[in-house]
This record gives C-alpha cells, structure tokens and sequence, in this order.
C-alpha cells in the first residue's frame, strides 16, 4: 500500500504536482492558505487538513512546496508546523527554492525527531508540472531518497541524487544562474539582430539549429518575439539564485564565470523597476538599453 501523503502549497506548481499524485491513485491530505485550489483537489479525491501540524498528523510522507526560505521555515518548523506533528519514521520532502542553509536547517531539526528529509527542489516550470515531466535535484540520505522516488516518478521525468542535505538546493541554485543568465543571452542576441535590421524570428530559426540551441531561446525567445511576457512566477526566484551565490562567495568560493555581467544587469534592471526572472525582464531591458 502506498504511504500517505500530505502536500502543502498549492500554488502554480503545488497544485498539479498535487494532482497527478491524487489521480494516481496515492492516498493524499492537502492544505493551503487559499481554499479554491484545496475545493479543487478534494473534488479530485484529496482529503483536506485545517494546518500543517494536521497534515502531518494524518500522514506517513508530507511534502511542501513554498515560494521561500521564510515559508519553509513557519511552515515545518513554526509553532503549529510540520514538525509539531511528525512521528519517527516518517519522511519529509521539501521540494521548493530556498537556500541550502535552511534546507540543513530543516534536515538537522527533523532528524532530531527519528524524522528523514529531503531537499528536492524542481526545474521545468508549470507546464512541466502538469505533465510530470519536472527535473528534480535532490539531497538527502540514499535511504530517503529511494522511499521517495515513486513519488518523484510521478510528477518528474528525472531525479538526480545531487548529495547529502542541501545539496538539491545548491544544484537548484546553479540552474538558476544558467537560466538567468541565458534568458538574458537570448533577449541581447534578438535585440542585436532587431537593431541591425535583421528578423530577429529568423536568427532564432538559425540559432535553434545550431550549437545555439537551448530550451530557453526555444520557448523564451518565441515569447520574447511575441510580446508574450505573462508573469507566472515571483521576481524574487531569480534574487533568490544571486542570494544563495553570494552566501557561497562569502565562504571563500571562486566567483562564478559571467556573474559581474550578469549582476550589472540585475542592478540595472531592478533600478528600472524590471525583474530579469521573465522574459518580460529581459526583453524589456535589452530594448531600453538599445534605445539609449
């Protein structure tokens, strides 16, 4: 029998990953601050909990999927939290954006009750949670991360085992340095190409034939192309990457390659009120930056 599930944060990637896991056939407890995503997956066969300290109580696995390090915090280790709730034996996968340190943090205080941990946090967006088609890193001991792999199956298409606690967040931190940064490639190559004259659609075309080709000048560079610049996440997951690598800088790690550049434009960015997260960030910027 499948163990029991809790999933708190039902938000644009919580809630399909809740879902699949629902219409799987796993026994699955939900909670959320907002109560229309909770009606939708207990009308899709999900039992509801009042607080994470009931999720807990009423499951054998509870995984969590917040916007922050702050949220992970209240949530699992606040009064009325996971942690309140928890028995021995049990397995908390924590599979939002945070910093590694509170990751740690989150491992150290649940081990303390016989309770194992994982940091998976995930890339590949919404569309990819909806088709469980995400890119999970994970950390955590060999153990915990096997009893949590049916669950990866499901709402994931890869999992990799990155190392021991925090390690999932210090990979998802490196993805978001290559993802900025190339959102932020992508949006200068189309601009060079507009301003020269050229059809920035047919550079890309060229582009994604080539050494060139990534996923971001595929479904970014469309959008940029489109003025499709729908914001479907916070600003503050791409701050969250420049935080985490400035924690790593402050323990003596080499800076990373192209991280001056790419902060200058960060800086300029958020003088202008422009978050670089997006496309729109990106575009926006590039052409402001030509036009002067």
């Amino acid at each position: 029998m499948s163990d029991r599930i809790g999933f708190i944060g039902l938000g644009i990637m919580g809630k399909p990953m809740a879902a699949r896991l629902v219409s799987a056939g796993f026994p699955v407890v939900v909670h959320n601050r907002s109560q229309e995503a909770v009606e939708e997956l207990a009308a899709a066969g999900a039992e509801i909990a009042t607080s994470p300290r009931e999720v807990a109580e009423s499951s054998e696995v509870v995984i969590t999927m917040l916007p922050d390090s702050p949220d992970v915090e209240a949530v699992i280790l606040g009064e009325d939290g996971v942690i309140a709730g928890v028995r021995e034996g049990m397995l908390v996968i924590d599979m939002s954006t945070i910093a590694p340190a509170t990751a740690r943090a989150v491992h150290a205080a649940l081990a303390e009750r016989g309770v194992a941990a994982v940091d998976a946090p995930v890339s590949g967006g919404e569309p990819a949670a909806v088709d469980g088609q995400l890119s999970i890193m994970a950390g955590g001991s060999e153990e915990a991360v096997a009893r949590a792999k049916p669950i990866f199956d499901e709402v994931g298409q890869a999992t990799t085992h990155i190392g021991e606690a925090g390690a999932g967040q210090v990979a998802k931190a490196a993805n978001q340095v290559v993802v900025a940064l190339t959102i932020q490639a992508v949006a200068e190559a189309l601009t060079v190409a507009s301003k020269a004259g050229v059809d920035p659609a047919r550079v890309r075309e060229a582009l994604l034939g080539g050494f060139a080709q990534s996923k971001i000048l595929d479904a970014h560079g469309e959008k940029m192309l489109e003025d499709r610049f729908e914001a479907r996440l916070p600003d503050r997951a791409a701050s969250q990457g420049r935080g985490d690598r400035a924690r790593h800088r402050a323990r003596g790690r080499r800076r990373a390659a192209g991280d001056r550049r790419g902060r200058g434009a960060v800086q300029r960015a958020d003088r202008a009120g422009i978050g670089l997260a997006r496309p729109l960030g990106a575009g926006t910027l590039y052409r402001q930056l030509s036009a002067s």
